[in-house]
């Protein structure tokens, strides 16, 4: 019952080969900007990451010591949640990047050259992509936009479970506000484990984040678009991986700036506290969302791990129930066990 993990990011590979007692094996590959600059599309780095994760692995891949193979989900059409067969159209939109031109595109496409190896299934679990939004949700009040549903899905639904589990209720029956945070916010009303709401984590409303805007006043950001002082390849950029604390602040880092603060930084603690505030009012919109009748907040993601930063967002929220501080970013854990629960029947794959 040994699964292969593999979870490709822009500048590394996460691989690990988990049992459903644990890890067996668990490394990063980190690759350098030089080689993957060759590679214009992330689908042209197949061959290079491919190696590299076969040297990692190594004699794992031999035949009968694995049970499957899982990827991570890269951007696909919208869909539902859960664990997904890795098939021949999944992997046409993945290679021809449809949906975006992504690092995460390789996992499907790496998992199906594995697997097909060794005679192995192979899977995605929770792509960014999930989408389980009602109609409301959707409308954003201006017909030609529409809300998006691009969300950090794998790990909100892993700490759902988790959560879930800390109170011996089934998932199915559960209503959670899941706050991960990370480089992107992604703040979600979970309704029976299916995400019913969320910010767009990329480029939608919300906080603004360590790197991202989040929300912005329309009339200053109609203005900014047409300045003339940027293209909208730029605009879009900037919007996605240039706002937010780093804009402010020089640095995305969060360890840093709670430095900062420590050493009579006022600058540094406005706007740290600012974004906690955004994603305070946040996590009261979804918990509206859900009509006040929650099991609990969950605070996740890499920026969970800081004392400072929970105990400020528990301070404004508690009052709306149980925060459950489940920190860190599960990723190669949630994947396996999305596959195990297929190998072991407790769910059933879907097609794509």
């Amino acid at each position: 019952m040994n699964v292969l993990v593999i979870n490709p990011g822009s500048t590394s590979t996460k691989v690990a080969v988990w049992h459903p007692d644990g890890p067996r094996l668990q490394k990063t590959v980190n690759h350098p900007s030089e080689e993957l600059s060759k590679y214009p599309q992330v689908v042209d780095q197949f061959r290079f990451r491919l190696e590299a994760i076969e040297a990692a692995v190594g004699g794992w891949l031999e035949p009968g010591r694995l049970a499957a193979v899982v990827g991570r989900g890269g951007p696909l059409r919208p869909l539902e949640g859960g664990t997904y067969h890795i098939n021949e159209h999944m992997l046409d939109d993945l290679g021809s990047a449809k949906w975006s031109n992504h690092a995460s595109n390789l996992g499907a496409i790496i998992a199906h050259h594995l697997a097909g190896k060794l005679d192995l299934p192979c899977f995605v679990v929770d792509p960014v992509t999930v989408d389980e939004f009602n109609s409301l949700a959707r409308i954003s009040g201006v017909p030609e936009i529409q809300r998006k549903a691009r969300s950090h899905a794998l790990n909100i639904k892993a700490t759902a479970r988790q959560a879930a589990a800390m109170i011996n209720k089934p998932l199915d029956q559960t209503r959670f506000v899941v706050a991960h945070m990370g480089g992107g916010l992604s703040i979600c009303a979970l309704e029976g484990g299916r995400i019913i709401d969320v910010n767009d984590a990329l480029l939608g409303m919300g906080p603004f984040s360590p790197e991202r805007a989040g929300a912005l006043p329309i009339g200053g950001l109609v203005k900014l678009c047409y300045s003339g002082k940027y293209t909208e390849e730029q605009m879009l950029r900037k919007l996605s991986t240039e706002s937010g604390l780093k804009a402010y602040l020089g640095t995305p880092d969060c360890v840093e700036v709670e430095r900062r603060m420590e050493a009579g930084d006022d600058e540094a603690k406005l706007y740290y506290n600012a974004m906690l505030y955004q994603v305070a009012k946040e996590i009261g919109a979804m918990a509206a969302v859900l009509m006040g009748r929650i099991d609990g907040i969950i605070l996740t993601g890499g920026m969970a791990n800081s004392p400072l930063l929970t105990e400020t967002l528990k301070v404004y929220v508690s009052f709306l129930g149980r925060v459950f501080v489940l920190a860190g970013e599960k990723e190669m854990e949630a994947l396996a066990l999305g596959a195990f629960r297929v190998l072991e029947g407790k769910e059933e794959a879907k097609e794509y």
